[in-house]
């Protein structure tokens, strides 16, 4: 991190379950999932500049097109016609490639610490319209609450969840996305389910089959979770996650991770650090 900027939290996430219910004419899938944030964050630096640019100091290997931060901050800038410029600098902890929102979380708390440092004070509502066009994730976390979600994940309802640890284990390697929605042996067509009945399929991810056949590996990290409980896949993977009542235990499993993978130890989150910072 850099002295010169402040810091933001990013959290992580997970699906508890996730369910394709179909495929819209525009070519979007649409789902059911309860995204459950996580206490492990990336931490997002920020600081306003006079002149009228934003970019991304820190590493990164996208270009700006395909940066989702410096997407958000352009989007908010050319919604509220703001001339003031920043620059991002991201302390990135959350793996690629993993399932885990990172980038989404990323994108959603410059959203919401801009709305606020530039003054646009727009409502939560308006900024989850605005972060539908950024990725499916990113509403979810202006929203900042545990959450059952439909559509396109632009369908939010409130959840309160137990308390709970998690493991979550990241295989190493990257799934695309684009190459699991467009396998043709995914499921596509999931009945949907009510929020009650949610539990009764906690668990269950609709792209795990897939994952598992185009990337072995993520089938290997999901057998070998699945030792302390029933282990499942985040998203569209590559992680995969186990819940645990006590830290002690989550710990103890974290310890024998293979050593070719990276895991952590997180508290699930109800609500985002910054879900104050946006009126409802």
């Amino acid at each position: 991190m850099r002295d010169d900027f402040d810091y933001f939290p990013a959290p992580s996430k997970v699906n508890l379950f996730l369910r394709i219910t179909g495929r819209r004419e525009d070519g979007y899938h649409s789902l059911q999932t309860v995204f459950r944030m996580l206490d492990f964050t990336d931490l997002v630096g920020i600081r306003l500049v006079p002149e009228n640019v934003i970019r991304r100091v820190s590493q990164h290997p996208w270009t700006d097109t395909e940066d989702l931060a410096v997407r958000a901050a352009r989007l908010l800038a050319k919604h509220g016609s703001v001339k003031q410029g920043v620059e991002l600098h991201i302390a990135k902890r959350i793996p690629f490639g993993g399932g885990l929102g990172g980038g989404s979380s990323d994108a959603a708390t410059v959203l919401v610490v801009l709305n606020k440092l530039w003054g646009l004070n727009l409502k939560r509502g308006e900024l989850q319209n605005l972060a539908v066009s950024l990725g499916a994730d990113v509403p979810f976390f202006v929203y900042g609450q545990s959450a059952f979600a439909e559509g396109i994940g632009e369908q939010i309802v409130p959840l309160k969840l137990p308390d709970g640890w998690y493991l979550v284990v990241h295989p190493n390697c990257f799934v695309s996305t684009q190459t699991v929605f467009d396998d043709p042996e995914l499921t596509r067509n999931s009945k949907p389910i009510k929020i009650a009945d949610f539990s009764l399929h906690e668990g269950q991810n609709d792209l795990q089959e897939a994952v598992c056949r185009l990337y072995p590996e993520v089938l290997s990290a999901l057998e070998w979770l699945g030792q302390f409980g029933t282990a499942a896949m985040s998203g569209s993977g590559s992680s995969v996650f186990c819940s645990f009542t006590t830290l002690e235990r989550a710990k103890a499993a974290q310890a024998q991770i293979p050593p070719r993978w990276f895991g952590f130890v997180a508290r699930g989150m109800d609500r985002h650090p910054l879900v104050d910072w946006t009126d409802d």
